[in-house]
């Protein structure tokens, strides 16, 4: 994950009022809080995350709002004076502070102050005295009028307000508190710029959104799936050699599905819109686009030199055209600095024109195009992904820089990691068209006195047919690492045709937003049923290997074979947030509602062949009879002979 925002990021930004707004950087565009304000994208690109940032008031000369960076000490000013206070033996009587700005200060000529009734200063200026009318509770027009002249990034609305309320000297210090924070997240301007990850998403998306889109997953539940399944790096990237197949070879110069390579391979069926595969992803490590180090220290300069986000001691400010040519460089230097590291690209400088090469530099030879046939995906550390319509519904995925449905598709990690297939291209391939009709062929004389579309079209068609082949194939032999499901569809009509395919020990993990369906499924692999079925309970499971039990359909007694499975549970999570105070801690009283969630996990177990029997050397013990009682042997138990 990068480490500065770039042109075009997905990114989240925290607002006061804790909520979060989720956009795109757009370059050269206008980025609205709604109530705080609004400023110029440009002001942000380059910038690190985690930086709170302070909207200012608008200059007499501009019509945009510029940025203010906000120290750590002004921002944790209240931790640090409760510090200082508790190492003070003596605090000082009048309470004009300690070398800390620890209070909210008015701008604009007001001077006022104010203390709570533990003597902590919470409004402070340079008269002692108070106007009668400063106590007076401020009128929502007065607010409004406050908030209209944005005075000092709304720090001045909040010290009015304290100074307004009545009865602020018959609060307590709890109370006191609560009340400021309050006003403070309602009326100061500040924002904070974070990286788009996979609980913030899921956070925004169940607060902000629409939260049955990704069936109410919460967090916890993303990572307990993601625990429970196991899923981690599966391995580094082993691809398939090209088979440099001539355009007269047909499918059998496929190249085959070679099992020894297959591993650390993960099934998912996803009707979370690509949540829980973006959450896998990242997991695995391939669905952050990963920056040069090089680029990365680059652009890390670029910020104090060419953006305009600006300190209160700054007088002159430049202008929204030139912020917006600042950053347009900035994008330029980033974009020569990659170009000159892909060796398939001309060199360019800033100006875009050629840059000039070395008198003794020899131009380098372009890479040979790879055969229509040449599998790209890698052999390991993949998500192969069952769907039951046309095209798999990913669309979260667009967050993090990847299209599913994008035919020319930039570098990205997921595109070598990420498969996809239909139910009916696992279950019954030969009637999948894309599957079953046998590529195109043409000699190289015809395909040459062909028109450059026809040929184009004629190259896709065999690709597409070499990838779908290879993913079906692959799918079909098995193998899989684990099994990871959040879908609206029956688990156990998923887990029918899915169990086959995972290998020995493999984790499976299922989502569901209620209870009833995993508890059905659990039912299916209950000590009771597991019983019944050794002991003969299925007359039409007799004479069947092992393979063929495992692909067995079920009937209405057995709907799975119950000895597939070990270790099954369903449990759920869930972090409750808490008011911890001195006699007053007890859960917040207001909480998100909708579907608690549960998690199904167990392991699938590989049935024993031939005949189990235990081997070893036994005895018959002899044990002394107890008084009264006749002597009895027990066998596997000895005894010392009586005397």
């Amino acid at each position: 994950m990068h480490s500065i925002i770039r042109p075009n990021a997905w990114v989240a930004l925290k607002l006061p009022s804790g909520n979060t707004k989720v956009l795109q950087v757009t370059p050269n565009t206008t980025i609205s809080l709604g109530k705080y304000g609004s400023f110029p994208t440009n002001l942000i690109l380059g910038r690190p995350y985690h930086v709170t940032f302070e909207l200012q008031d608008k200059r007499p000369d501009e019509s945009f709002s510029r940025l203010h960076i906000v120290p750590a000490d002004e921002l944790y000013a209240e931790v640090f004076a409760e510090e200082e206070a508790a190492d003070c033996v003596a605090p000082a009587a009048s309470g004009s502070g300690n070398g800390h700005d620890t209070v909210i200060s008015a701008a604009g000529g007001d001077e006022y102050s104010l203390v709570d009734d533990k003597g902590n200063v919470v409004a402070r200026s340079d008269r002692a005295v108070l106007d009668e009318s400063a106590r007076q509770r401020l009128t929502q027009d007065e607010i409004e009028e406050l908030k209209r002249e944005g005075n000092n990034a709304g720090k001045d609305v909040i010290a009015k307000l304290l100074l307004s309320h009545t009865a602020l000297d018959q609060k307590t210090s709890f109370s006191l508190a609560k009340y400021k924070l309050l006003k403070t997240k309602k009326y100061i301007r500040r924002f904070q710029v974070l990286p788009l990850d996979v609980a913030t998403f899921a956070q925004w998306q169940l607060d902000e959104r629409d939260a049955s889109k990704i069936l109410d997953m919460r967090a916890e539940m993303i990572g307990l799936v993601g625990c429970w399944a196991n899923v981690h790096f599966g391995g580094h990237d082993v691809f398939l050699p090209d088979p440099n197949a001539s355009p007269g070879q047909g499918a059998q110069a496929c190249p085959p599905v070679d099992e020894k390579l297959l591993r650390g391979r993960w099934l998912v069926v996803d009707d979370t819109c690509g949540l829980l595969v973006a959450a896998m992803a990242e997991r695995m490590g391939v669905l952050h686009e990963q920056g040069s180090e090089e680029g990365e220290g680059e652009e890390s300069k670029a910020p104090s030199q060419q953006l305009p986000v600006v300190t209160k001691a700054e007088t002159q400010a430049p202008t929204p055209a030139a912020a917006a040519a600042a950053a347009a460089a900035a994008t330029t230097t980033t974009t020569t600095s990659t170009a000159q590291k892909d060796g398939d690209t001309e060199m360019t400088d800033a100006a875009g024109e050629p840059a000039p090469q070395p008198s003794d530099a020899q131009p380098k030879a372009k890479k040979p195009r790879p055969s229509d046939f040449m599998i790209p995906y890698s052999q390991t550390n993949t998500i192969t992904v069952l769907h039951s319509s046309s095209q798999p519904n990913l669309s979260f995925l667009n967050y993090w820089g990847f299209d599913i449905a994008s035919p020319n598709h930039p570098p990205h990690p997921l595109l070598n990691h990420l498969l996809t297939l239909s139910w009916l291209q696992l279950l019954q391939p030969e009637l999948d068209s894309s599957y079953a009709t046998p590529p195109p062929t043409a000699s190289p004389e015809t395909l040459a006195s062909w028109k450059p579309s026809r040929r184009g079209n004629f190259h896709r068609k065999r690709r597409r047919f070499a990838r779908t082949r290879y993913v079906v194939d692959s799918t079909r032999a098995g193998g899989f690492s684990g099994l990871v499901c959040a879908s609206t569809m029956d688990p156990i009509s998923i887990l029918r045709h899915t169990l086959p395919l995972l290998a020995g020990g493999a984790p499976v993990a299922i989502y569901s937003p209620t209870i009833e369906p995993l508890a059905a499924l659990a039912d299916c692999f209950s000590v009771p049923r597991r019983t019944a079925w050794v002991g003969g309970g299925a007359p039409e499971i007799e004479g069947l290997s092992n393979e063929e039990l495992e692909r067995w359909p079920g009937n209405e007694r057995f709907p799975l074979n119950p000895t597939l499975l070990q270790g099954v549970s369903i449990q759920t999570s869930r972090a409750r947030r808490w008011q911890v105070l001195p006699g007053r801690t007890h859960p917040l009283m207001t909480e998100r509602g909708g579907a608690e969630g549960f998690v199904f996990t167990a392991w699938r177990a590989k049935p024993a062949e031939g005949k189990v029997a235990a081997k070893g050397k036994f005895k018959r013990r002899k044990v002394e009879p107890a008084a009264g009682k006749p002597q009895d042997a027990t066998p596997g138990v000895e005894t010392p002979a009586s005397g």
